[in-house]
């Protein structure tokens, strides 16, 4: 790809990651730190935006200095945010997507600074700012809305934007076409996501919050039953029951760590219950990939195992034990974002796609 000069960002609760990319080469990334009690004094997420503003123009001139010479920003990017539900793309900001950024349309997370923080910069650099594949991708089929009761609609949240990337780079490496492939990606991190894509579209999957495989903090898909009983016990408060499901559940609950790498240790000194646990979590992990694999009639191309976990060596093995019998399974550990998001942003630039508009 050509060698654009793109600003990148990537908010988190209480770091803003920011890196400056030559085409999908990387040539400087900064996680800048920001202290409790600076943030403190904002009463919500987006009331942090002109404060974090001010570390990333820091950022770009000392990295803009560092690269020499006249060269410009081409263009800025920016994590997308919970916005409405949105087919996959590149979306250049506008003022209807800064609006539900701002108002969290579906919510308030510190990645919904990051379409305003690269609006914010690109105006100041006269540029066009954008986000790629956000959490709120939405392409189901009306099957994958039907939840079991009216009630409650599924929704569409996942890690579009790893799951769309890495997707992308195992087909290159296949020979096949983005377009014309069936895949089975799971995300693997704090959150499990794991989503059957067909031609390229998100065809279903799990909401990593509350459905699916338990994970490191979260619980997953739980009893129905037990659930309403355990939240009219009156043992715990609405906010309680939220934080066991997400935050607190699945292998933090059960170990009382969220850290993968020391739950396999002390399953190798052998701790039977360490055993158990990560025996389990690989078994409902394979699990929710053999259900993902029926939306696509198990004309599967390959099985992509991404995400932090999929550093695992113990984890990846037992998973692909269960379903290699489905279609080969490629490993591409970690969830780059800042590369994703270069991606994304030159294949606009380049002409390969249209910027989508929201």
């Amino acid at each position: 790809m050509a060698d654009y000069v793109l600003l990148l960002i990537n908010p988190g609760s209480t770091s803003t990651k920011v890196a400056l990319y030559l085409g999908t080469k990387c040539f400087r990334m900064q996680s800048i730190a920001h202290k409790a009690e600076e943030l403190a004094v904002y009463p919500g997420i987006i009331e942090q935006c002109s404060f974090r503003l001010t570390t990333v123009e820091a950022f770009l001139g000392t990295a803009l200095s560092a690269l020499g010479g006249d060269r410009q920003i081409d263009a800025v990017a920016g994590m997308g945010g919970l916005l409405r539900p949105l087919p996959g793309g590149t979306y250049a900001t506008s003022d209807a997507l800064l609006q539900d950024l701002q108002s969290g349309v579906q919510g308030q997370h510190a990645s919904n600074l990051g379409g305003l923080l690269a609006h914010g910069i690109a105006q100041s650099l006269g540029v066009q700012a954008y986000v790629v594949d956000p959490v709120s991708v939405d392409e189901f089929t009306d099957l994958a809305r039907i939840s079991g009761h009216p009630l409650i609609v599924r929704r569409s949240l996942s890690h579009a934007l790893n799951i769309k990337a890495v997707a992308r780079r195992v087909c290159r490496e296949m020979g096949l076409s983005f377009f014309n492939s069936r895949l089975v990606v799971a995300h693997l991190g704090g959150g499990i996501s794991v989503a059957p894509l067909q031609n390229g579209r998100i065809m279903d999957v799990n909401n990593a919050n509350e459905m699916g495989p338990f994970s490191p903090e979260r619980t997953g898909s739980l009893p129905a039953g037990e659930l309403a009983a355990l939240c009219f016990s009156g043992r715990y408060s609405a906010q309680e029951i939220k934080k066991q499901i997400a935050g607190q559940g699945g292998m933090v609950a059960y170990l009382g760590t969220n850290d993968a790498r020391e739950a396999y240790q002390r399953a190798g000194r052998g701790d039977v219950q360490a055993q158990l646990i990560m025996r389990a979590m690989a078994y409902q992990i394979a699990k929710e990939i053999g259900a993902m694999s029926t939306v696509l009639h198990g004309k599967v191309d390959a099985i992509i195992l991404t995400g932090g976990l999929a550093n695992s060596d113990s984890l990846v093995r037992d998973i692909s034990q269960y379903v290699e019998f489905i279609a080969p399974v490629k490993v591409w550990p970690g969830e780059d974002e800042m590369l994703a998001l270069a991606e994304g942003v030159c294949r606009v630039l380049a002409g390969e796609e249209q910027a989508k508009q929201y």
